[in-house]
């Protein structure tokens, strides 16, 4: 019986994963798949919870743990250290850690990293400002914020997201710097997700940075709550993000705060492990994503544009196929 050693309980109502927790302290002695994924309440950890059900009849004798403190930059290297199994990423973070990124993943080059299946969901990078702000200032893009006088008072996620690298290239694109922000009167405010809507709806943060999905929890209450305006990026960033492994793509009109699509660029996300997984777990990890598309949908809509004939695509993918992920789309001639 797989168990998992933490928080594996439903995190949704629209998406129920499970009813019961297992206790590591009274599971027997089994062993371990171990999911990297993101804190409950992402759709991330719902991905890994979700994934943990389909896999549950099908492995015997292993239990099943769900990292649930990594993210974007921070899961390759859990896998690349051994410390998960498989893990979640964007594809433009696989890319960074295969390469070392010096920005991201200082000059370590993560070269045991491996593609599952790809293309499961775009996640874009967003950039929010108060309308209260906008209002006062009379801004009205990015770059003017950004080179403001006194600074804006920045809000994102901590390390281990993929948001603050994102950030510190839009921030070097314009020849800044957290360093020049802080020293022109702004400020970089990096707490956890939940946190956020609040401090924008306080007036204790003037510019948000995320990474947008549908229905997203922290940029759905902050639009709310907090008044906010998404900020086109302007076509120079575009282009310069693209040479960072980002796609250029529009972030569709689904938040409060959007009058039309918000030109940005998508991260998109794949399902990644490390060479040495045996190749059979490879091949069922793969084959039952494929396979249960509209079970991982109806437990996040997030899921809604997964596409399994093209996941094993380098563009959806970022890095090379493990053998095992590889064997199962020829399987399905699909590769």
């Amino acid at each position: 019986m797989i168990t998992t050693r933490r928080l594996f309980v439903p995190v949704a109502a629209s998406a129920v994963v499970g009813a019961a927790a297992w206790s590591a302290a009274t599971a027997p002695p089994h062993r371990a798949l171990v999911i990297a994924a993101m804190p409950p309440g992402s759709s991330w950890y719902v991905f890994a919870a979700t994934l943990a059900q389909l896999l549950e009849a099908q492995l015997p004798g292993y239990s099943l743990e769900i990292f649930a403190r990594g993210g974007g930059t921070g899961n390759p290297t859990l896998v690349e250290r051994g410390k998960a199994s498989i893990a979640l990423c964007q594809v433009a973070t696989a890319v960074w850690a295969w390469d070392g990124l010096p920005l991201a993943f200082h000059g370590v080059k993560h070269r045991r990293i491996r593609a599952l299946v790809g293309g499961l969901n775009s996640v874009w990078m967003t950039a929010a400002a108060r309308e209260d702000y906008l209002r006062r200032t009379g801004f009205t893009t990015l770059e003017q914020i950004l080179r403001a006088t006194p600074g804006p008072r920045l809000i994102m996620k901590p390390p281990g997201s993929t948001v603050p690298v994102a950030a510190d290239m839009i921030l070097e694109h314009y020849g800044l710097s957290r360093e020049r922000i802080a020293a022109n009167g702004g400020a970089i405010l990096q707490v956890a997700v939940n946190q956020i809507p609040e401090m924008l709806a306080d007036g204790r943060a003037d510019l948000y940075f995320e990474t947008a999905i549908k229905g997203h929890p922290a940029l759905t209450e902050a639009a709310t709550t907090a008044g906010i305006r998404f900020l086109d990026f302007d076509d120079g960033l575009l282009k310069y993000l693209a040479g960072q492994g980002m796609t250029p793509r529009p972030l569709p009109a689904w938040f409060k705060g959007q009058a039309k699509p918000t030109a940005s660029v998508d991260c998109g996300t794949v399902l990644i492990a490390r060479d040495d997984l045996p190749d059979d777990m490879a091949y069922l990890v793969t084959k039952t994503l494929c396979e249960r598309r509209e079970a991982m949908l109806r437990a996040h809509k997030a899921w809604a544009d997964f596409e399994p004939a093209t996941s094993h695509r380098r563009e959806v993918t970022g890095i090379a196929l493990h053998p095992g992920a590889e064997r199962y789309f020829k399987e399905r001639q699909w590769l």
